[in-house]
């Protein structure tokens, strides 16, 4: 699967999902991981509520599965979401990619929590979720 990180140094899970220079993007799997890209956002990235400059990093991670932030506002996370990219926000802007990475591939080895398992499911839409949390609801 392929995570993305939020960053302004490549190195820390830094970035506001809206203002990040960058967007570093691993593959990873229950092996480990490599980059497989670093994608640089240019213009103007300030955090000062314009939502059009997040349109194009929705686009650009369509085919991953979680992208971590340091912060993230809603509209933009809904989107993620209902594009079937799972937000996640980082502890602390100190916290790094590498070290997440490491965390994540013993996670894959062991018994994954269960928004990560639900991540994992192939990306289907919303609508088709609704139907699975209905029939589980139904068989209970």
């Amino acid at each position: 699967m392929k995570i993305a990180f939020a960053t302004n140094d490549l190195v820390h899970i830094n970035g506001h999902f809206g203002s990040a220079k960058y967007m570093a993007i691993y593959e990873i799997d229950k092996e480990g991981y490599q980059l497989v890209e670093n994608m640089e956002f240019q213009g103007n990235l300030a955090q000062d509520g314009n939502e059009n400059k997040v349109e194009p990093k929705i686009n650009a991670l369509l085919d991953c599965t979680i992208v971590y932030v340091l912060a993230i506002g809603a509209g933009p996370a809904a989107r993620l979401i209902n594009k079937c990219v799972t937000p996640v926000k980082s502890k602390d802007e100190e916290e790094e990619i590498k070290q997440l990475l490491d965390k994540l591939v013993e996670t894959l080895n062991g018994n994954p929590p269960p928004w990560l398992r639900k991540a994992l499911k192939p990306k289907t839409s919303n609508f088709e979720d609704l139907d699975e949390e209905i029939e589980e609801e139904v068989t209970v």
